[in-house]
């Protein structure tokens, strides 16, 4: 690997980055000007970085030169596109950012099924697309999610059980590459490159356009149920939410009760089981397929009702927004009594106002693809639990290590989209060795020099001799790859 050198912008030649910016179809941000502030922010507001040139990118075109520049500067590149990232790797200091949130286009072919698609796209461009025509894509579970970061992770949500992974969706990308080459990957073009991208982050590229299949969603039974915190609840909930139809899946958590009309007051602020749910088959039968988690307990608030798919979005609206962030997480073989336990002991001593440990059932659709089939390899579990804090005190940090800690043993690897700044072991635990192997072999092939390092990182295979064969038949491809065309919708 080779490890990049970082160069101060101030010592860049100012010739060098007017002639740069001068070739933008976007913008260019730098420190002082009007726009930095607003233009750094994330999603997870513990971040704070300060970035060397923010490129606000409009086209294709513009992200080949915003990745030329950098390399050819020895600036690092990050990459933003909602700007959900948890460790804060898309707004990095001292690098060249390439802001894909402007990059949002979206089409449909209502006849085909199909979705076309851009990165800085989020959940909700989507459902404002694909709804009128009934027909929605297996994405994630808050609105203002991306599409760039959410796909090349895999994109856990809510029709996993139903559709699977965005990724299992996915029918081609167009993607630039580390030495400027504009790709198109598919099962039958690059697959190599079209397997890796479908879990392996953002690892291999900068991905400019996606293609999706889509299916049929119109109405579905949804909504939020409020139980009690009990260790029957929880055990009851994992057995059956895992085992249920396809048709339905949940996103349900240990969490403090807001202080919401429907909730009655004397249960505000405190400790509940959560169940979001969407029954995305036939509404008729959609209250029948509820009505066991309805029964786990006495209902605090149930909220169960017939709605357009995007209604559910309504319930995660105030995680969508900018908030202090601190996640820590792993899938299960299903939830054993001694992780119930471990959490009920915590909610028995006093649960931490701010914070959530979230447990998704698995299974269906998701379960169906073979394990080799994409880098995103975790296809045999069952449950995917997150300790989550919001709180921006040092504290609640703490809270979530702390759980989390006692929770660790009971997991078997991690979903990349939810992993913080966690070391190379706990990337090596997002795949499993054989996916990591395949992963790195694509890394050496399509950037053998690591330029996209700031990421949950994959190093780049094989021996030094190996490395330097790759490079030099990066540097014949790349004389070879014509500039991008323009993007036809």
């Amino acid at each position: 690997m080779t490890v990049t050198t970082l160069q101060a912008p101030e010592v860049i030649d100012p010739v060098l980055t007017q002639a740069f910016e001068s070739r933008l179809l976007g913008s260019l941000v730098r420190p002082g000007d009007d726009k930095y502030d607003e233009s750094r922010q994330l999603m997870n507001m513990f971040h704070d970085g300060h970035p060397a040139y923010i490129v606000r990118a409009a086209d294709v075109a513009d992200v080949l030169y915003a990745v030329n520049f950098a390399r050819e500067q020895k600036l690092p590149i990050t990459v933003r596109s909602g700007g959900h990232s948890i460790p804060g790797y898309s707004m990095a200091d001292d690098s060249v950012v390439v802001d894909l949130s402007g990059m949002k286009r979206v089409s449909v072919n209502p006849k085909k099924r199909t979705l076309r698609a851009q990165p800085g796209a989020t959940t909700a461009d989507v459902l404002a697309a694909t709804q009128p025509h009934g027909l929605a894509l297996s994405t994630g579970d808050t609105a203002s999610v991306g599409l760039g970061g959410l796909t090349t992770g895999g994109g856990i949500g809510f029709l996993v059980r139903k559709f699977g992974l965005t990724i299992d969706s996915l029918r081609s990308v167009n993607i630039v590459t580390a030495n400027g080459h504009y790709l198109t990957a598919s099962a039958v073009r690059n697959p190599d490159l079209f397997w890796a991208i479908r879990g392996g982050s953002g690892n291999f590229g900068i991905v400019t356009s996606f293609e999706f299949n889509l299916q049929p969603v119109g109405t579905i039974v949804g909504g939020a149920i409020f139980l009690p915190a009990t260790r029957e609840v929880l055990r009851g909930y994992a057995d059956y939410a895992t085992t249920a139809p396809d048709e339905l899946t949940t996103i349900a958590g240990v969490m403090m009760a807001p202080p919401l009309p429907f909730i009655p007051a004397e249960w505000h602020f405190k400790p509940v089981f959560n169940i979001l749910v969407v029954y995305a088959g036939e509404p008729e039968k959609g209250q029948a397929v509820v009505a066991p988690l309805l029964a786990l307990a006495e209902p605090i608030a149930d909220v169960i009702m017939p709605m357009p798919y995007p209604g559910i979005y309504e319930f995660t609206a105030d995680i969508a927004q900018r908030l202090h962030a601190t996640v820590r997480s792993g899938f299960m073989d299903g939830l054993p009594d001694a992780a119930i336990e471990t959490i009920m002991d915590d909610v028995e001593a006093g649960f931490d106002p701010f914070a959530m440990v979230q447990i998704r059932a698995l299974g269906g659709a998701f379960a169906r693809v073979p394990a080799d089939a994409t880098a995103f390899a975790h296809r045999d579990k069952s449950i995917f639990l997150a300790v989550i804090n919001l709180g921006a005190e040092e504290g609640h940090r703490q809270w979530a290590e702390t759980l989390w800690k006692r929770l660790k043993p009971h997991t078997s690897g991690v979903y990349v989209n939810f992993l913080d700044k966690e070391g190379d072991e706990r990337v090596h635990e997002a795949y499993p060795p054989t996916t990591y192997e395949r992963l790195a072999d694509v890394k050496l092939r399509y950037d053998p020099r690591n330029v996209f390092n700031l990421n949950q990182n994959i190093k780049p295979a094989g021996s030094s001799t190996d490395q330097r064969e790759a490079k030099r038949f990066s540097r014949v491809m790349a004389a070879l790859v014509p500039n991008p065309v323009p993007e036809i919708w």
